[in-house]
């Protein structure tokens, strides 16, 4: 008889947790469609206008790269980075050994990051 009381214990106590998650879920979605329904159409608008942010030299547009990229003559990783959005090209691609290993005709593998 203890282990059944003690198993409908749990089960209430995990009622309980998952109950207050639901409502704390519940509570967040409607925050935020608040704050989204406080700015007037205008702001809305305005912020639409705006022109893309460039963050440390990427950009906030998905590229026209391919996710197998062949390397092209003259290009560098840093080139490549800026231009597919990969700031991390030497970590998702094990066969790149040194920044200096790129030459023309390389694959590599591009994972934006936006």
């Amino acid at each position: 008889m203890g282990k059944s009381s003690s198993h409908s214990a749990s089960m209430a106590v995990a009622e309980k947790i998952s109950w207050y998650c639901a409502v704390f879920a519940a509570m967040m979605l409607l925050m935020n469609c608040c704050d989204v329904a406080e700015e007037s159409p205008k702001e809305i608008v305005q912020q639409q206008q705006k022109p893309s942010m460039m963050i440390a030299g990427y950009s906030d547009r998905r590229p026209a790269c391919d996710e197998i990229y062949v390397v092209k003559e003259g290009e560098t990783l840093q080139t490549i980075s800026e231009k597919c959005g990969d700031p991390y090209i030497v970590e998702g691609n094990p066969h790149i050994h040194d920044h200096d290993d790129v030459f023309p005709g390389l694959l590599i593998r591009i994972n934006p990051t936006f």
